[in-house]
């Protein structure tokens, strides 16, 4: 079978190589897979911005069917529709018995059984996934099963970066009727965030980023506005007098946008951080500030609530056609052309692409 390598940090490219599957057993599933989507973390962490162990598998959103289950696994059986989770609650440990499973550590603990095997070499998938290939096998906790009308290209990108930005601005922000947002960077799941402002009754929506046509999209999605960098304080002073924004996201991943995210709060407002750095990346907000303005600042992971009902939310709130979801995939790609698919999202030509397995 297939699989997308990243033999050492840095490499600017994928070897679409022959593999094999590894660590099928209790507790296990095999999927086929059918869609994987082509997430900025998985860019992060062959950069080595977001630190992992090489060589390993990239590709942590996908969706396909179930071809065989391990000893105890119930909650699926082959021929089953799943999505692909990459960090799965596990139930017992403190954080998920607190509610909060999109903190439980699972997806960390899983990259210790390799997936794949490459020339007598055992490597792991991106945090234990690595649905850039033909199929692979995951912790059963992980794949979530998917109702019938959802498109297996649907459920690629719902299983990370439509679930971060919807339930950054739903679930850990709350963002309230009538108020006044700001989203900078408008990635896959920027653009998300603009959609999740937008059903919850935000009247202001600003996206920021510096690329035109992620700009021009982002007004499909729920923007009420759409502006470079250059234009944001323009735009802070036109509509709020200079007072800041009520919510303000940040969905880059950078210490300067995360500044320029806490400039455009108003005092007393919330900035929702969203993007993930890395971890020498050091902000420079200072003591006195953040006492004074008491602007909260939030971070956002996973979506910032148990993601199966995040996911649930997610998927009713589109078949109510509140979400567009089917317009965030601007590009079509098969698994051989994957480095394409990784020059188009480096240069901002493409929102999001859906890697086609089959």
């Amino acid at each position: 079978m297939r699989a997308a390598v990243l033999h050492h940090t840095g490499d600017k490219t994928l070897d679409v190589t022959d593999v094999t599957t590894a660590s099928f057993g209790p507790g296990r599933v095999r999927v086929k897979m059918h869609r994987a989507g082509l997430c900025h973390s998985d860019l992060s962490a062959m950069s080595g911005v977001l630190a992992h162990p090489t060589p390993f598998v990239p590709g942590h959103e996908g969706a396909g069917e179930v071809l065989e289950v391990g000893e105890g696994v119930t909650h699926v059986k082959p021929g089953d529709r799943i999505l692909v989770c990459w960090m799965p609650p596990c139930d017992v440990c403190p954080s998920c018995k607190s509610g909060e499973g999109h903190l439980c550590l699972s997806g960390y603990a899983n990259l210790a059984k390799p997936n794949f095997e490459h020339d007598g070499t055992l490597l792991p998938g991106i945090v234990g996934t690595g649905t850039f290939a033909d199929e692979a096998v995951i912790d059963a906790k992980g794949a979530l099963p998917i109702p019938d009308d959802v498109s297996y290209d649907l459920a690629a990108l719902i299983g990370c970066g439509i679930t971060t930005g919807i339930g950054a601005a739903l679930n850990t922000a709350k963002v309230r009727p009538g108020s006044s947002v700001a989203v900078i960077g408008l990635g896959g799941v920027g653009m998300s965030i603009v959609q999740g402002a937008r059903v919850a009754g935000a009247a202001q929506i600003v996206a920021v980023d510096p690329t035109a046509n992620r700009r021009d999209l982002s007004l499909k999605f729920g923007a009420t506005e759409a502006v470079g960098p250059d234009g944001l304080d323009e735009v802070k002073e036109r509509l709020t007098g200079g007072f800041g924004f009520d919510y303000t996201f940040e969905a880059v991943g950078k210490p300067a946008t995360l500044r320029t995210a806490y400039d455009a709060a108003r005092t007393g407002g919330t900035v929702c951080l969203v993007g993930v750095g890395a971890r020498t990346d050091m902000p420079d907000i200072n003591m006195f500030e953040l006492c004074r303005n008491e602007k909260k600042i939030l971070p956002s992971f996973y979506g910032g609530d148990d993601v199966r009902r995040t996911i649930t939310k997610i998927i009713d709130l589109w078949r109510a056609g509140r979400l567009d979801l089917d317009s965030m995939i601007t590009h079509h790609v098969p698994l051989s052309d994957i480095n394409e698919a990784i020059r188009q999202m480096h240069t901002g030509e493409a929102l999001r692409t859906v890697i086609d397995i089959t």
